[in-house]
């Protein structure tokens, strides 16, 4: 069976520029809906993250405003229903050669560690170079931001993408506490980005590269990724 690779945070907090944090992880939809649009249609998922530790969701992503009025628990249920999230294997051992597809949930997890892991960006230099589809979501496009050199030349600059905007960050309070906001960054390494309107599904699609904007971005991400591989 072909395999797809999720590569997740394994961060349960963001770093503020006041030194604090913020309790984070993956969002809970942002895995759920590929996940089950990729078994669905038939692949297996594979999950890596930094040191094979067990991904950990966001306890604010289960609620049921983001999801579609289901309550927490049956949320965490269907989270717990994922056997591929306790079998986690070491991102340093992925090699994108084997998988069908590369993809990268969001959550603010990711501005944590995957936008600064050597691991990561070797496996998206790889995939990027090699032509296996990569799909990103929501502040998971944040890991394209580690794939720059000591000069700041990233393989993915000229690409069209989107990501979580600052609008939206803005909106959610953050903005002005962060280190660092997505949007801003991904401009300054020469990525063309596309912001929607906050909130609403917008998906970019640049050759094999697939990203999403935000939670409401993930189901239609995962069909466009799925209508590449088919």
């Amino acid at each position: 069976m072909a395999q797809i690779l999720f590569v997740m945070t394994g961060a349960d907090r963001l770093r503020l520029a006041d030194g604090t944090s913020h309790p984070t992880g993956y969002w809970a939809e942002e895995f759920l809906a590929p996940y089950r649009a990729f078994t669905e249609a038939g692949y297996e998922v594979v999950v890596a993250t930094p040191g094979g530790v067990v991904p950990p969701v966001d306890p604010a992503s289960l609620a049921p405003e983001f999801n579609g009025g289901q309550d927490a628990d049956a949320v965490a249920a269907a989270l717990e229903a994922a056997v591929e999230l306790r079998s986690a294997i070491a991102l340093e051992k992925a090699d994108p050669g084997e998988y069908a597809a590369v993809f990268y949930p969001g959550g603010h997890g990711p501005m944590e560690d995957l936008a600064s892991d050597a691991d990561s960006a070797r496996l998206l230099t790889a995939a990027i170079g090699s032509g296996t589809p990569l799909g990103l979501v929501c502040h998971g496009v944040a890991a394209l931001a580690g794939t720059a050199d000591g000069d700041g030349t990233s393989p993915f600059a000229g690409y069209r993408v989107t990501g979580f905007t600052r609008a939206e960050e803005e909106q959610a309070g953050l903005a002005d506490r962060m280190e660092w906001v997505l949007e801003d960054r991904l401009v300054a390494l020469r990525l063309r980005f596309s912001a929607g309107e906050p909130w609403a599904p917008h998906v970019v699609v640049d050759r094999t590269l697939h990203t999403g904007q935000n939670p409401a971005s993930s189901a239609p991400l995962a069909a466009a990724l799925l209508k590449t591989l088919n």
